[in-house]
């Protein structure tokens, strides 16, 4: 397929006017073609015009419908062939390899919520029938279930150009919810994100859906984004990226005269603990284990283990020394974009700057542009207590060892450290008195608890939790990975004394849809 360089607004293709977005490909420093002129007001008012007026009728599609158009957009994606991935890797720099499996991830993503939209479970229906010979006071008829709560706007992150972008979890999330989305699409994949945005305008079109389901908007800065978290007809917003990205438009979403939930992503540096038997026992795997997950795609990952906290003693000596020796294999690849890069040689220059940080190995630099070197420093417990800059998340492949004398200085630690995504634990049996002890702390601070494994990957499932206390999220109460992610989008409507006939299906007493309802508090189909 020929690249346009076209906003999507509806089923219409729109040449945007303002400045010009175009791809580098990190690996070379090559503006790719075409490039994408951003949209204007006018442009974000028509796709959120559409997405209104389109929400009525695609909220009350039904189950069926709208689990086939999940699965008709990762058909069409799927049908994009190699064309995608040859395009993201150009603009991301990322491997062939990786892509193909974030977009088997995506696909894959698609077809749980269609599976999760079918089984109609996220309704969550309740029917109190009228009890009028209750005494002392009758009871009327109630009943309640969850519906959309309106268009959604969902802004693509630039480390995942599929998984988390255009067609991402988002997006199947709102959709699943009966939500229309418009997308604002990251600067750095414009290509890779036309690619998915047609395939899912073709989606939308051969399932017949009012063409405001889905739009797709182009824009250099953050005055698209604003206009679009500013918009009345939008009503949530999903956002993954910078804290300072999403600290600016959460503050938009909410300064409005409707202020609307605004779920952003934002930082995470992802502590892994250290415990001091499984130390002893298994230092040395456990150091080049680490580096592996480290320098995993430039350590460009929200799960990045970026901390590392464990009691001083011989086996944190062989796990450090093990960790520097694995470093000499830590090939530099390629980051996402050059502003990345810089952001990253910054931090780095920062933590070497430090008097209270020491640098312990450093990876082979790179040949190419825009390359990740490696690099692992450690500090002491009292240092990183009392210097805020040492918790700073470094997006790259860097981290930090922080030393403690005690388990209790490690606890004082994981008292310091701010919400997160993850939180690691390596353990053995003989651990776990010492992991109880520590376990209500990790609790507070992380959406997701991992023993003896790394945090890079994450599983899309019912039970993953991809979220966490702020700055993890802008929402410690929500995931943006998993089936709950499609509670985001959804409200409770309660109904009292409709008749039959005006219910919607999920609340009519015959049960049409066959669904698992709570019926005067017991579960009843």
């Amino acid at each position: 397929m020929q690249l346009t360089g076209e906003l999507l607004i509806g089923q219409t293709a729109v040449k945007g006017s303002q400045k010009v977005v175009h791809a580098i490909n990190p690996a070379t420093g090559e503006a790719l073609e075409p490039g994408y002129p951003g949209g204007t007001r006018d442009e974000v008012d028509r796709a959120c015009e559409l997405a209104w007026a389109a929400f009525d009728a695609y909220r009350e599609t039904s189950l069926e419908d709208r689990a086939r158009f999940l699965e008709a957009i990762a058909d069409e994606i799927e049908a994009v062939g190699d064309e995608l991935t040859e395009r993201g890797t150009l603009e991301t720099g990322l491997p062939e390899a990786r892509l193909n499996g974030e977009r088997g991830r995506t696909c894959n993503q698609l077809r749980l919520f269609a599976r999760v939209v079918r089984d109609g479970e996220w309704l969550d229906v309740r029917v109190d029938p009228a009890r009028p010979d209750r005494e002392p006071m009758p009871r009327v008829d109630l009943r309640q279930r969850h519906i959309g709560l309106g268009p959604v706007a969902v802004f693509g992150a630039s480390n995942f150009p599929l998984a988390f972008s255009v067609a991402g979890g988002d997006t199947a999330s709102a959709l699943a919810a009966g939500c229309p989305v418009v997308v604002k699409a990251h600067g750095a994949h414009p290509g890779t994100s036309e690619l998915v945005g047609r395939a899912i305008q073709r989606a939308v079109a051969s399932c017949n859906l009012p063409e405001g389901v889905f739009s797709l908007l182009y824009g250099a800065g953050r005055d698209i984004g604003h206009a679009l978290v500013s918009d009345p007809r939008i009503k949530a917003a999903g956002f993954t990226g910078s804290r300072s990205g999403g600290l600016a438009l959460w503050k938009a979403a909410q300064q409005r005269a409707e202020p609307i939930p605004f779920y952003a992503e934002m930082s995470s540096i992802n502590p892994v603990f250290l415990m001091a038997d499984k130390l002893e026992s298994e230092a040395q795997a456990l150091g080049e284990a680490f580096i592996g997950s480290l320098n995993m795609n430039a350590g460009q990952f929200c799960t990045n283990p970026g901390l590392v906290i464990a009691v001083k003693g011989d086996g944190l000596d062989t796990f450090k020394r093990a960790a520097v020796a694995a470093l000499d294999g830590a090939t530099a690849q390629t980051m996402l974009t050059p502003g990345i890069h810089d952001a990253y040689v910054e931090a780095v220059k920062a933590l070497d700057a430090s008097d209270k940080a020491e640098r312990l190995g450093q990876g082979p630099a790179g040949e190419g542009k825009n390359a990740c070197r490696a690099g692992l420093f450690a500090t002491s417990a009292q240092h990183f207590i009392n210097d805020e800059a040492l918790s700073r998340e470094v997006f790259g492949s860097t981290s930090l060892i922080v030393e403690c004398d005690s388990l209790d200085e490690a606890r004082q630690v994981a008292e310091q450290v701010e919400g997160q995504l993850t939180i690691t634990v390596h353990m053995n049996e003989a651990d776990t008195q010492d992991v109880k002890a520590l376990l209500p702390v990790l609790e507070r601070k992380a959406g997701r608890i991992l023993v003896n494994g790394w945090p890079t990957g994450v599983e899309v499932c019912d039970a993953m939790v991809h979220g966490g206390p702020f700055p993890a999220t802008s929402d410690a109460r929500t995931t943006s990975v998993g089936t709950a992610a499609i509670d985001r989008f959804l409200r409770p409507v309660c109904y009292q004394n409709l008749p039959d006939a005006l219910r919607p299906e999920a609340l009519r007493d015959v049960n049409p849809l066959g669904l698992d309802r709570l019926v005067d508090g017991r579960r009843e189909r």
